[in-house]
């Protein structure tokens, strides 16, 4: 049997609908691989795209955000609506609410679930925002302007406040930090952000930890009662692994997949990609573990070309996310864990201001808001591993590629 036989008689079973397990079955394509492809997905609706959901699909502007994919002209099996359960690596089987699936080759997609809040499993009008039909079930709370509170300032937290406020609800964001955005960015970085809320009309409660929540009401560990026709819980999310947990694949300190350079896991024939692996980064020096719509889109051409057997480069790509919130436009690139300086261009308190991190001159991580070139031309810097004249970088009305040394 000829090598490219072979290929062609090979079965990759990608578990996980979203953003990385549909572009993992569209890069196959792409790359030639002739096999059979099947996605199977826990949801029932068509694959989607999870951006839309805190935005145009919450507003009704949109009924949805599927894939603008023919899977079938493509030759992608959809298996929807199936709950994988288990894995077995040795013998190449997947276990499923309806029984066992084959493979020859397993892509774990399965991405991430957020985190609850403790003691609101059953409590009416307490929300989630990561799926389809958690974007639907709080549409009419925005339609019937309810008062909102929502638990953790941070990404999601903005996006859904700021998508409240724009349909006329009152809304109290609580975080148990000291700040918004404590666990991504530094805090003179996260403090111009602290007037947004106000700005939009929103009120922000720092330092507040939720104590208990009943029916309309949100009850903090001061004793604070707030009124809540629905709670909106955004505090973070965690890779989806659990039905992992027996299958021998290596994990890692946040229960994620761990993915080599490659994005191959400890068992055979097993790739992990997007929200749900950490992969080593040679720029950085470090595992990353990114929940972001890009490393979604990047990351299932490396597993593609894994598996239809070319020698793909290391996986070590430049971290990117935006935001839309408050009426702004923020963009981020980059790790800034490892920077030794700061850099500021522009004034915070205005509607346009953008922060590059340098490690050893090096720009390392570039936060722009408004600035939307800055970010365009600081992901190009960060890939080169440019070192930037910092008294250049800091004034706004030059372009950052010119402050390259």
């Amino acid at each position: 049997m000829s090598e490219q036989q072979r290929h062609a008689e090979r079965h990759v079973v990608i578990v996980g609908a979203g953003m990385a397990g549909v572009q993992t079955a569209v890069a196959l394509r792409e790359q030639g691989f002739a096999g059979t492809v099947t996605l199977i997905g826990a949801e029932p609706h068509q694959p989607y795209d999870r951006p839309p959901l805190s935005k145009a699909v919450l507003l009704g502007k949109a009924e949805g955000s599927a894939f603008d994919i023919d899977f079938e002209a493509l030759g992608i099996a959809l298996d929807l609506g199936r709950e994988v359960t288990g894995v077995r690596p040795a013998d190449h089987e997947l276990d499923t609410a309806t029984g066992p699936v084959a493979y020859d080759v397993l892509v774990l997609a399965t991405g991430a679930a957020p985190v609850r809040l403790p003691g609101t499993e059953g409590v009416p009008g307490v929300h989630l925002l990561r799926t389809l039909d958690d974007a639907e079930r709080l549409r009419p709370v925005l339609a019937e302007q309810h008062d909102v509170v929502v638990v953790g300032a941070g990404w999601i937290g903005a996006e859904f406040a700021t998508a409240a406020r724009e349909a006329g609800c009152g809304v109290t964001v609580v975080e148990a930090a000291e700040r918004p955005l404590a666990g991504a960015l530094p805090a003179e970085v996260a403090a111009p952000m602290e007037g947004w809320y106000a700005d939009s009309g929103a009120t922000l409660r720092t330092h507040a930890r939720v104590e208990r929540v009943e029916p309309g009401v949100v009850v903090l560990s001061d004793g604070t009662r707030l009124p809540a026709g629905a709670v909106v819980v955004g505090i973070g999310a965690r890779p989806a692994t659990d039905w992992l947990t027996d299958s021998g694949i290596e994990l890692g300190a946040h229960r994620e997949v761990l993915a080599d350079e490659r994005l191959r896991t400890s068992a055979p024939d097993v790739y992990a990609v997007g929200d749900c692996a950490s992969f080593p980064s040679g720029r950085y020096g470090q595992r990353l573990l990114v929940h972001h719509w890009d490393n979604a889109l990047q990351g299932p051409r490396t597993v593609a070309a894994n598996i239809v057997g070319e020698d793909p480069a290391a996986y070590d790509p430049v971290p990117y996310f935006w935001s839309e919130q408050f009426g702004r436009f923020v963009q981020y690139a980059g790790h800034h864990a490892s920077a030794d300086q700061l850099v500021w261009r522009g004034d915070p308190t205005t509607a346009a201001w953008s922060v590059c991190w340098l490690r050893e001159g090096a720009l390392v991580a570039v936060l722009a808001v408004g600035r939307p070139r800055d970010l365009a031309q600081g992901r190009k810097l960060i890939e080169a591993s440019a070192h930037l004249d910092p008294t250049l970088a800091a004034d706004p009305s030059t372009p950052l590629k010119k402050a390259q040394l």
